[in-house]
């Protein structure tokens, strides 16, 4: 499974033309305590860049874009039902949605984990 990230915090593992997605541990930090998770419907079509969740802490709320043109194929409901997985354990139990990706072409514009790192220093 290869792990990719976007400038704006969310990560990708990929595996073949699936993506999970959620976001960053160090955006949940930044974000502290989450109280609230809005996923999208299964099935919505998005196109990279737009806005497919929120997330809400006691602090802010924040948009989570699609990192990827495509279709929604599984959200986790877990996350919605308790906010803290995200917090917990961002890159496992607290995964927010799969999405079916139909533009290989935009992979090429997704971090490795070392550029992301930088970025979030």
């Amino acid at each position: 499974m290869d792990i990719r990230f976007t400038a704006d915090h969310e990560w990708l593992a990929i595996d073949g033309d699936i993506a999970k997605v959620g976001i960053t541990d160090h955006a949940q930090s930044l974000l502290g305590e989450l109280v609230f998770v809005e996923l999208p419907g299964v099935g919505r079509e998005v196109a990279r860049g737009s806005t497919v969740a929120t997330v809400e802490s006691v602090k802010a709320a924040s948009d989570v874009y699609a990192p990827l043109t495509g279709t929604i194929v599984e959200v986790n409901s877990r996350a919605a039902d308790d906010p803290s997985l995200v917090n917990s354990d961002p890159m496992d139990a607290g995964w927010l949605f799969r999405i079916r990706f139909n533009q290989p072409s935009e992979l090429s514009q997704l971090l490795t984990e070392t550029d992301y790192q930088r970025l979030a220093q």
